[in-house]
């Protein structure tokens, strides 16, 4: 039994330490090296006066405007109420749709006010929804802009972010797109018509007409800027940062990657997308799938502050005198659920959209475990209880290679007696006990590493459970029964303030609640099954591991500890009949 205890130690002990310890070994570094080069690249800015005009500035052919907008300083009020004095301070027309609100900035034509209606940011009911988007003059600047460029040897004064557009209704709701119309002074008509659906996707239709008499050249363009660095989870196991697809591939940039290298270019000829995601939402600029475009990842300092720019720049346009020409984009701002991406990349031709949601290199078990788990809720209406179907399915499936690892293990609590005679005969010689051990094992026919495969077994589904719980928001704020209201994060309950009896907030490191206290107790009962190891240190080790893993998993989301201590009372269940079938009368002794 010493190698099945070894072994068990190294699947799960060794396993979670990679899971929990990647994040402080390679993430950390690189988070700080990132700080390290921001703080060089600040020291080598000057420090510029807030600029009186935030319009973007046409730049060459190859690149859209760099956006603007710098954020003042900050403000005496809190950055809601700076945000709706933005939003207040022009005229917009109003969003009115299913799932968002918001409003367009008429001047610029920016989508620049957004929010998800349907998503607070806490349990409780009168938690505000997120917000998504804010203005350029914004503390926490966040937004959209599309527009055309004009060709450097054949210039044309085109709309910027001070162009006050008009507009042929005051709002914009699906089923009813708004037109915004623009003319310069050399005959150019400018047209954007705005469409949304009823979840998450705006089209954008860019039209130039020329009523001129000479032709002009234009380079459409689309772009998103952030303001600030935004907080990261820091978890190796997600990806938050810049991304997008080209040429078919994935591409995943970092914050600190783009800060390094001030820009990044790609390049597409057959389609794709570029985007920004945090843990759960995602602004995606999707261009013309049917023509090619280039984008690029950039970061800038303004005013010491960090701003990120993602944006493509489509192929040029030659509008004749009397021609049209137009282009037609696509932005996605809101959830990243799994069913409505999949939609998105089959209806809109939209590639690898899905991928958007980080299931990882395992994304062959990760995806198909949270697809089950999204039919088991819909049949159940509770993730919780879908955990505990997933549970019992799984225990299905591998119930024949635990029984047959079950009985080895019974066959070992019946020669406890004949080892521990072994090791009082040969406590001193190591070698010659670990000799008398294998040819008692081979006499009885007994396999000391069969323990290790229900064990071996969980691990996977283990992590792939946990990868599901992590990414997918439509386990975000799911709740169970009892104190459980959210089983994505973990149990709000603490031992140490008597479970909410005393008046304290615990730090983390002491935050152990209910559940995973249930889980500790379900591992020692399920330990207590197991043979002792003849190693009394090793023993010792042993009965130490069920407190190790209730701290351990004490900051893992509650569908996950619920999902271990489940699984470890069939375990208990099924391991007990047999060990009873087996003849080992009192198998908790």
């Amino acid at each position: 039994m010493m190698g099945d205890n070894k072994n068990l130690i190294i699947a799960i002990v060794v396993s979670l330490s990679i899971l929990l310890g990647f994040q402080f070994f390679y993430e950390a570094p690189r988070l700080h090296e990132a700080a390290q080069r921001k703080q060089a690249l600040e020291a080598t800015q000057p420090k510029p006066a807030i600029p009186s005009s935030t319009a973007p500035s046409p730049g060459a052919p190859g690149a859209p405007p760099e956006a603007v907008g710098v954020p003042p300083a900050v403000p005496a009020i809190s950055p809601a109420e700076e945000r709706a004095q933005k939003v207040a301070s022009g005229a917009r027309i109003k969003i009115v749709s299913p799932r968002l609100a918001g409003s367009i900035a008429l001047q610029g034509g920016r989508l620049d006010d957004l929010t998800l209606s349907t998503y607070r940011e806490r349990t409780d009911q009168d938690s505000p929804p997120i917000t998504l988007f804010s203005p350029a003059s914004a503390k926490n600047a966040y937004y959209a802009e599309f527009g055309w460029s004009a060709a450097a040897d054949n210039p044309a004064k085109v709309p910027d972010a001070n162009t006050l557009w008009t507009a042929n209704r005051t709002e914009l709701a699906p089923q009813t797109p708004v037109t915004l119309s623009w003319s310069n002074d050399n005959g150019l008509t400018f047209e954007r018509v705005i469409a949304v659906d009823d979840a998450y996707v705006f089209t954008i239709t860019e039209r130039v007409t020329n009523r001129g008499v000479q032709a002009a050249t234009l380079f459409p363009w689309g772009l998103v800027s952030r303001a600030g660095t935004p907080s990261t989870s820091g978890f190796y196991i997600l990806h938050e940062g810049p991304l997008g697809v080209f040429d078919g591939t994935l591409s995943e940039l970092s914050y600190g990657d783009v800060l390094d290298k001030g820009r990044i270019a790609k390049k597409s000829s057959n389609g794709g997308w570029i985007g920004l995601t945090d843990k759960y939402w995602l602004t995606a600029l999707v261009p013309d799938q049917k023509q090619q475009f280039s984008a690029t990842f950039n970061h800038q300092l303004k005013n010491g502050a960090d701003r990120y720019q993602i944006d493509f720049l489509g192929d040029a346009k030659t509008v004749p005198p009397g021609g049209t020409a137009e282009v037609t984009s696509r932005l996605f701002a809101g959830a990243k659920e799994v069913d409505l991406l999949e939609r998105y990349a089959e209806s809109v031709g939209i590639p690898s959209f899905d991928k958007a949601i980080d299931f990882g290199w395992f994304y062959f078990l990760t995806k198909p475990l949270f697809k089950l788990l999204a039919y088991f809720n819909h049949q159940l209406g509770n993730f919780g209880l879908a955990i505990l179907l997933l549970t019992v399915i799984v225990k299905l499936i591998f119930f024949p290679l635990a029984n047959k690892s079950y009985k080895a293990m019974s066959a070992m609590k019946k020669l406890q007696p004949e080892m521990m005679k072994l090791r009082e005969r040969f406590g001193e010689d190591r070698q010659r006990m670990n000799q008398e051990l294998m040819a008692l094992y081979k006499r009885e026919k007994a396999n000391p590493l069969a323990g290790c495969l229900p064990i071996a077994v969980q691990i996977p589904v283990f992590f792939a459970l946990y990868k599901v719980m992590f990414v997918t928001i439509e386990m975000r704020h799911a709740p169970f029964y009892g104190w459980i209201h959210d089983l994505s994060a973990q149990d709000p309950t603490s031992l140490f303030n008597l479970f909410g009896l005393i008046p304290w907030d615990p730090p983390n490191f002491l935050h152990i609640g209910i559940w995973p206290i249930i889980m500790g107790g379900s591992m020692f009962l399920q330990q207590k099954l197991n043979p002792t190891p003849p190693d009394p240190i090793q023993a010792k080790m042993f009965m130490l591991l069920p407190l190790f893993f209730t701290f351990l998993l004490a900051n893992f989301p509650a569908g996950l500890v619920i999902y271990w201590t489940w699984n470890n009372v069939l375990s208990i269940a099924q391991q007990w009949v047999i060990m009873k079938r087996e003849g080992v009368a009192n198998p908790a002794a």
